[in-house]
């Protein structure tokens, strides 16, 4: 395929014990333009113990883009301590220059109904708008997930009349059961504004996969995800692709295996 490499993306999870500024020394060595951040690493915040100002301009000396802060969970049940939440993750992204800010649903088991979440995005726009951040809805394959299907939450942003985009991973698309008979006649591929990549070996059921299990691309990656960016591709999306992965195994890599990891994957998409 021919994805240039302007158009990958390194989410932070894959570097556990580097702090921002090796972690984007290492995405600058590899020739890539692209980051997420996170404001579930461990030290709690999206920026480490550094200001707005200094990540700014971090990026700005390695020449990074900021795609995303990960994430506001769970954003279809907006109390006070939710929105507040947001709107701080919000000036986060604005403080670092960040361009969206992603949204994930409620994951416990608890049912949330459609009506709730098109409230929720309705709720959740203004503030977008107020700080000028674009919201990436990500809808969780999870079993216990509120909202799992990707062509379900683009018809929600749809009736919630918002500016929003989807934010497609290829893990959750595997983990939803209806994912393949509602994709191509249902997805709007203009409607996606990021994909996350990962990879799993684990050949327990698929009902039985968790993050722990979620890797880099591999040849034997039963997400079938070089598959699932080969039919994207074919469909038209033209956008970024950001490798995710979450197992804790990354605890334990050094830079030099993150940059063998990110190389291998992309030849796999890249072949």
């Amino acid at each position: 395929m021919a994805i240039e490499s302007s158009r990958f993306c390194v989410n932070r999870k894959i570097a556990p014990n580097l702090g921002i500024d090796a972690f984007f020394k290492v995405v600058h060595d590899l020739g890539l333009t692209k980051v997420e951040l996170r404001n579930d690493m461990r030290g709690g915040k999206v920026t480490d113990h550094l200001s707005h100002a200094e990540v700014s301009a971090l990026a700005q000396h390695y020449g990074l883009e900021i795609v995303t802060i990960n994430a506001v969970y769970p954003f279809n049940q907006p109390d006070d301590a939710l929105l507040a939440k947001t709107e701080g993750l919000l000036k986060d992204a604005r403080g670092v220059g960040a361009k969206a800010l992603v949204l994930c649903p409620l994951n416990d088991g608890t049912p949330v109904s459609p009506e709730e979440t098109v409230s929720a995005l309705q709720k959740l726009a203004p503030l977008f708008e107020k700080y000028g951040i674009e919201g990436l809805v990500e809808p969780l394959g999870f079993p216990v997930s509120s909202l799992r299907s990707a062509v379900q939450t683009q018809a929600l942003i749809r009736d919630a009349r918002v500016p929003f985009k989807l934010l497609l991973d290829t893990f959750h698309h595997h983990l939803y059961e209806k994912a393949e008979e509602e994709f191509e006649s249902g997805i709007d591929i203009a409607g996606i504004g990021l994909v996350h990549l990962s990879g799993v070996e684990d050949d327990r059921p698929t009902s039985e996969l968790t993050d722990e299990e979620r890797i880099m691309i591999s040849e034997g990656d039963l997400l079938n995800s070089v598959s699932q960016v080969r039919r994207l591709e074919a469909m038209g999306y033209k956008g970024i692709y950001a490798f995710e992965p979450f197992s804790t195994v990354m605890e334990s890599w050094s830079e030099a295996e993150i940059v063998r990891e990110i190389q291998q994957s992309m030849a796999l998409l890249q072949g």
